[in-house]
């Protein structure tokens, strides 16, 4: 059975403890709002500026008149899961995708200990040559090793001397390269679609119409714990939203 609003207004036991999903899309787009994955924090902030008088009628002093404005709300969010579009949005990144392909006589130099970088990861079906005279390719083995950054050429890699040009032929997966620092941020609406725990799952919607998103406040590459993105942004009125009582910024539902 429906609960009457005005029961839902009244309603005193509210305690909170939210879990749930977070969906993003680009503002003012018509892109599909698509979950960002496992967020282990969302907060907003308000900061406000208190202009205040006074009283100057009578001994004692005190506040005579007070007048208080939001200047400005922020939004704050820790995320999980590194994927392409968390780390791209996190890192103001350029992506360009591609598929699996394959490299085929690729000029290298081998300089024993040390690491051949490739611009493709994860490689497979590797093989090189050295053009022995009088000019047969003869692929090498047991030489070097292949990584997933690269080919490693082993410190007493037999028939190898330093110089030595050879070609490299491979396959490798498809890829996703982001080049960082190339974009501007990111302005998104989001959707918390939030599940309370303290009051019987019962759902606390919050919709955040318009909020841009800084860059990552840090990148950990090794730290020995999960990795995250803590990232914050900034709401911005979005001029779409007009009425008496209708915020610009952002608006909660419940049961």
């Amino acid at each position: 059975m429906a609960t009457a609003p005005q029961v839902i207004t009244r309603k005193v036991y509210k305690p909170s403890l939210n879990v749930g999903q977070v969906y993003a899309r680009v503002y003012n787009s018509a892109g599909l709002m698509l979950p960002v994955g496992n967020t282990l924090a969302l907060a907003l902030q308000h900061a406000e500026d208190v202009q205040k008088q006074p009283d100057m009628t009578r001994l004692g002093g005190g506040t005579y008149a007070e007048v208080r404005r939001v200047t400005d709300v922020t939004i704050e969010f820790a995320l999980a899961d590194l994927n392409v579009v968390n780390l791209a949005r996190a890192t103001l990144s350029t992506v360009t995708e591609s598929d699996a392909g394959t490299v085929t006589d690729q000029p290298i130099v081998l300089n024993r200990g040390g690491l051949i970088p490739l611009p493709h990861v994860l490689l497979s079906s590797v093989v090189i040559t050295k053009t022995a005279a009088p000019g047969t390719p003869v692929p090498m083995a047991g030489n070097y090793e292949v990584r997933p950054e690269g080919i490693w050429i082993y410190d007493d890699a037999p028939g190898v001397t330093d110089g030595d040009v050879a070609k490299l032929s491979y396959s490798y997966a498809g890829q996703a390269v982001l080049e960082a620092l190339t974009t501007k941020s990111a302005e998104l609406q989001l959707r918390f679609a939030g599940l309370n725990e303290a009051d019987d799952g019962k759902p606390v919607v919050v919709d955040i119409w318009r909020a841009s998103q800084g860059v990552a406040k840090s990148l950990g590459l090794l730290t020995g714990k999960f990795g995250q993105l803590d990232v914050a942004g900034t709401l911005i009125a979005d001029q779409t939203k007009t009425g008496a009582g209708i915020s610009r910024f952002y608006r909660t539902t419940m049961v």
